[in-house]
């Protein structure tokens, strides 16, 4: 089958645009797709059931299924890789928390990370529990349901606006065990591009992929450096909603064809 991009972006993204349309056929309309192997950017949300049942009667297979986007969006990948990152309670088993300590209080997939301060970071259970109602009626928090993980203090470079730290983070694609691209995660960090990342955190990154790629075949990893030196895992987060952060484009999506090629020749 024929890899096609479906893409959906606004001005932000008229850039990476450009950049795949040098290595892939790329449709803006669901129903111009027959016959293809599809690669959604930013147009697989929000009715990612009813997309895939569309391209489905086109002929189409989806790069991510449904069940394999939903083990991202449902954070059921904290199961299989819990010893990686943060530790996690959900809205009921918060209740039963008995320690101390900080949190940081999201969504399953998003956060309001750009109010860090007074909706995401909280240095006890009780803020975290206020913060975590007020994210229960956010319009695109709410839905997801609300997670409270472990605050871990993380190596940070810089400090934006209301607190957020800009910490020695980095994003990963992967096509299955196959690392894309990689870039540094805080693009609006003032010396950003001056940043660069060590050999363990990508050695980290692999280790993490080869778990994710037995569940998920299109993915990105979000990991981190903490104040003690170690790597963990931040997030995952679908390959086919992700920004690119400093992601190359260049580097993305030819990395992406040729890996696809490769696998339509075998």
């Amino acid at each position: 089958m024929e890899p096609v991009i479906l893409f959906r972006g606004g001005l932000a993204e008229e850039g990476e645009l450009e950049v795949a349309q040098k290595f892939f056929d790329v449709k803006t309309q669901r129903a111009a797709c027959k016959d293809a192997f599809i690669i959604p950017r930013y147009s697989y949300l929000p009715f990612a059931k009813e997309l895939e049942e569309d391209l489905i009667i086109n002929g189409c297979t989806l790069i991510n299924s449904y069940k394999q986007h939903r083990w991202i969006a449902n954070f059921e990948y904290y199961e299989p890789l819990e010893a990686f990152t943060p530790k996690t309670w959900d809205e009921y088993t918060f209740q039963d928390y008995n320690g101390t300590g900080s949190f940081v209080v999201k969504g399953k997939t998003n956060s309001r990370k750009f109010a860090w301060n007074r909706k995401m970071f909280a240095k006890d259970k009780r803020e975290a529990i206020h913060i975590g109602c007020e994210l229960s009626e956010d319009s695109m928090i709410g839905e997801q349901e609300i997670i409270y993980r472990e605050y871990v203090p993380l190596k940070t470079f810089e400090i934006g606006c209301n607190g957020l730290p800009f910490s020695n983070e980095w994003r990963f694609f992967f096509l299955g065990e196959k690392m894309l691209s990689y870039g540094y995660y805080w693009s609006c960090a003032e010396k950003a591009s001056e940043y660069q990342i060590t050999d363990e955190g990508i050695f980290f990154a692999q280790k993490i992929a080869k778990i994710a790629s037995e569940y998920v075949n299109f993915f990105v990893l979000d990991i981190a450096e903490t104040v003690d030196g170690e790597w963990i895992l931040i997030e995952v987060n679908d390959g086919q909603q992700s920004g690119l952060s400093m992601n190359d484009p260049d580097v993305l999506y030819s990395n992406l064809k040729s890996r696809l090629d490769i696998k339509e020749k075998k």
